[in-house]
């Protein structure tokens, strides 16, 4: 699996989230309980990961999408 995000802003991350499950990709969003750490105050950021050979496609839907600006650069 590859990065394919990386923020601390929940709200991305759930519609990155809603686009991957409309596209039928696969995602893992990694980090997603390290608010034990943080005192749930959303420092730590979580990272959306996709599988490698899906990840030239969820960079497009995100680019389409209007948020290519949240893309990991390879």
């Amino acid at each position: 699996m590859i990065e394919l995000i990386r923020t601390n802003d929940a709200v991305i991350i759930s519609f990155v989230e809603s686009l991957m499950r409309d596209a039928g990709i696969g995602f893992f969003v990694a980090d997603q309980n390290m608010s034990v750490l943080d005192g749930s105050i959303g420092i730590l950021p979580r990272r959306v990961m996709v599988d490698a050979d899906k990840a030239d496609a969820a960079r497009r839907i995100l680019t389409d999408a209007g948020i290519a600006n949240e893309i990991r650069q390879k």
